[in-house]
C-alpha cells in the first residue's frame, strides 16, 4: 500500500504531502482546487505519459514521490525493482518521477534512476486506477471481455497465453502460404530468368580481380613492339652482344675506368675504395643486362593473337559488369543468386510444408478457442451472480447483471468469443447492454461492483477511484461509500469524491485547499479530523461549511458510516 504521497509544483499544488496508509482515504476539495492532481500524481508514479502542461505556472519542473509499504511484495515486484538496480528496504519502496518544463521526464525506483517503463511495469502489480474515462471504457466490448478474463483468473490466463502463441503462429504461416500461392507464377518466372543469368555467369566463370589483371595484360600486349625495342636498346647500351661500330657499352666503359684507377692506386690509398665501387657497378650492370635479356626472351612473339584473346575475355566480363554494376557485384550475384534459386525452387516443398503446418495450427487454435469459451462461460455465470449481489448492496436491489459469451465464426487474437455485459435494472425490463443502455450512475455502480468481485478473486494492494460516484446521489451514494469501506478491509482504497455520503465512510479524510495571495493561486492538502471534517462535509452537502443544518447532516452521515453494517 501507499504510505505517503509527495507532490511539488504539479497543477495548482505548490507542495503537499498526503498521509495515506491503510483503509479508505477520501480526497475532497472545491472545484478547481486540484484534487484531480492527486490522481495525476499517482498516474505519473505508475508510468503515465508526462505532460509539461501540468507543471505549476512559474516552476521549472514538477516532482512526485511515493512511499510504498510492501512487507510481502509480489515476487514480480521484487525482481523488477532489483533489475532496475533499486532496493526494497525493510518492506519500503520509494518511487519518484520528475517532469521538466521542456517535457523531459526522469524516474527513480528504489533509490536508483530507472527508465519510466519500469514504473509502468510495477504499476500493474501495485495499483488499479479507475477514472471517469475507465467507466466510459467499460462500454467497449474489449473492456468487458478483459473484465471477465481478469475474474476468470490464472487458469484462463494460462490458456490465453498458449492460445495467443498458437494464433500468432497460425496467422504467420497462413500469411506466408497465401503469399506463396498468389506469387507462385511470378516466382516461377523469376526462377527461370535467374537460372538463365546464373548459367551465363557460371559459363563465364569470372574470378576475383580478373578484370584488373586483364586490363594490365591488354596494356602490355598493345605496346609489345615498343617494349621489345626499348628493352633491346637498353640491353645493348648496358652490355652489347653485337657491336657494329665498336661503340663501347656501359660495362666496357666502367671496366675501363676501374683499370685506370687500379694502375695508379699504389700512389694514393684513397683510390682503392673507388676502384672497388666501380667493380660493384660492373656487377650491377651485368645483372641488369641479364635481366633485360630474360625480359626480351619472355616477350611473346605472337602477341597479336594473345591480345585478341584478352580483349574477347574482357568483352565477356564487360557484358556481365554492365548488367550487374561491377565484377564484385557479379560475384555476389553468383553467390546470392544461387541461394535465391534454391529458395524459389523449394516453393512447392514449402507450400506443402505450410499447408500441413497451417492445418495443424488451425486445429490447435480451434481447440484452445473452445477451451477459452468454456472457461469464459463458466466464469460468466459466476461473475453475473456475484456482481448482481454487489449491485443489491449498491442500492440496486432489483437489478440483475448478466455476462453473455457468444462465439463468432472467425478466431481473433483473443479467441472466438464476443463478451457482452447486460444490465436489467428492474424486474420486467429487458436486459440492456451497458455499452448503450446504462446511465452514468448505473455504470459507476456496475464498474465498482465488478472491481469488488474481481478483487476478491485476485487481490490488488491499492485501488484508486476518481469520481466513482459520478451521476449518483442520495441513498445510492451512501451504499457506494459503504461498499468502498468494505473493499478497504482487504485493500487500500483511495477515492477522489465530491459526495459527503461517500467521504463519510473514509478512515482518512484529506482536503485539497486552494489559497491565493492575490497574484498566485496555490493549493495544499490538509488531513481533516473532528470539527474540520464536519465542516468540509457540510460544505459538500450544502456548499456552506458553517451551515448548522449542514453540519448536523454531516454528523448524521458520520454516525451512519460508523454504525456496524446490518
Amino acid at each position: 500500500m501507499i504510505e505517503e504521497l509527495g507532490i511539488r509544483d504539479l497543477g495548482v499544488i505548490a507542495e503537499a504531502r498526503l498521509p495515506l496508509g491503510p483503509g479508505f482515504t477520501a480526497v475532497t476539495g472545491e472545484t478547481g482546487a486540484g484534487k484531480t492532481m492527486v490522481v495525476t500524481a499517482l498516474g505519473l508514479l505508475l508510468g503515465a505519459r508526462a505532460d509539461a502542461g501540468t507543471i505549476r505556472s512559474g516552476a521549472k519542473q514538477a516532482w512526485v514521490e511515493g512511499r510504498w509499504y510492501l512487507p510481502e511484495a509480489r515476487e514480480a515486484v521484487r525482481e523488477r525493482v532489483a533489475d532496475a538496480g533499486g532496493e526494497i528496504e525493510a518492506g519500503e519502496l520509494l518511487l519518484g518521477r520528475s517532469v521538466s518544463a521542456e517535457g523531459r521526464s526522469r524516474a527513480v525506483v528504489g533509490g536508483r534512476s530507472a527508465p519510466v517503463g519500469v514504473l509502468a511495469d510495477l504499476g500493474d502489480d501495485l495499483v488499479v486506477v479507475h477514472g471517469q474515462a475507465d467507466q466510459q471504457r467499460l462500454r467497449s466490448a474489449a473492456a468487458q471481455r478483459e473484465a471477465l478474463d481478469r475474474f476468470a483468473g490464472p487458469d484462463l490466463q494460462a490458456v490465453l497465453v498458449e492460445y495467443g502463441a498458437a494464433f500468432s503462429a497460425w496467422r504467420a504461416d497462413a500469411a506466408e502460404l497465401a503469399d506463396l500461392r498468389s506469387a507462385h507464377d511470378a516466382r516461377a518466372r523469376e526462377a527461370i530468368e535467374l537460372r538463365r543469368e546464373l548459367d551465363e555467369v557460371e559459363g563465364a566463370d569470372p574470378q576475383p580481380g580478373e578484370d584488373l589483371e586483364l586490363a594490365e595484360r591488354a596494356e602490355r600486349l598493345a605496346n609489345l613492339e615498343d617494349l621489345r625495342v626499348a628493352a633491346a636498346t637498353a640491353r645493348e647500351l648496358v652490355s652489347a652482344e653485337e657491336s657494329i661500330d665498336d661503340t663501347p657499352d656501359a660495362v666496357a666503359l666502367v671496366e675501363s675506368a676501374k683499370r685506370h684507377l687500379e694502375r695508379v692506386a699504389g700512389h694514393d690509398a684513397e683510390l682503392a675504395p673507388l676502384a672497388a665501387s666501380l667493380q660493384d657497378a660492373v656487377f650491377l650492370l651485368a645483372d641488369a643486362a641479364a635481366g633485360l635479356s630474360g625480359y626480351l626472351a619472355g616477350l611473346d612473339a605472337d602477341g597479336a593473337r594473345e591480345l585478341e584473346a584478352v580483349q574477347e575475355r574482357r568483352a565477356v566480363l564487360g557484358a556481365l559488369v554492365r548488367r550487374h554494376g561491377s565484377l564484385d557485384e557479379v560475384l555476389a550475384f553468383r553467390r546470392d543468386g544461387g541461394l535465391r534459386l534454391v529458395e524459389l525452387d523449394g516453393d512447392d516443398d514449402r507450400i506443402t510444408e505450410l499447408e500441413a503446418s497451417v492445418a495443424e495450427s488451425a486445429q490447435r487454435v480451434d481447440e484452445l478457442a473452445t477451451a477459452l469459451t468454456e472457461l469464459r462461460r463458466s466464469a460468466a455465470e459466476r461473475l453475473s451472480a456475484a456482481v448482481t449481489v454487489e449491485l443489491a448492496a449498491l442500492a440496486m436491489p432489483d437489478a440483475e447483471l448478466a455476462v453473455r459469451v457468444e462465439e463468432s465464426a472467425e478466431p481473433t487474437s483473443h479467441g472466438r468469443d464476443q463478451v457482452q455485459i447486460l444490465l436489467r435494472p428492474h424486474p420486467g425490463a429487458e436486459p440492456r447492454s451497458v455499452s448503450r443502455g446504462a446511465s452514468g450512475g448505473e455504470l459507476s455502480r456496475v464498474m465498482l461492483a465488478i472491481e469488488v468481485v474481481i478483487a476478491a478473486a485476485d487481490p490488488v494492494p491499492t485501488f484508486v477511484f476518481d469520481e466513482v460516484d459520478a451521476g449518483v446521489g442520495g441513498a445510492a451514494a451512501i451504499e457506494i461509500g459503504r461498499r468502498l469501506a468494505r473493499l478497504a478491509e482487504r485493500s487500500q482504497v483511495i477515492v477522489v469524491t465530491h459526495l459527503a455520503q461517500v467521504a463519510a465512510f473514509a478512515t482518512n479524510h484529506l482536503s485539497v485547499v486552494k489559497g491565493t495571495d492575490g497574484q498566485v493561486t496555490a493549493s495544499s492538502v490538509r488531513q481533516l479530523t473532528g470539527g474540520e471534517r464536519e465542516a468540509e462535509m457540510a460544505r459538500l452537502l450544502s456548499g456552506l461549511a458553517d451551515s448548522e443544518s449542514g453540519i448536523a447532516h454531516a454528523r448524521e452521515l458520520l454516525e451512519i458510516a460508523a454504525a456496524p453494517a446490518a
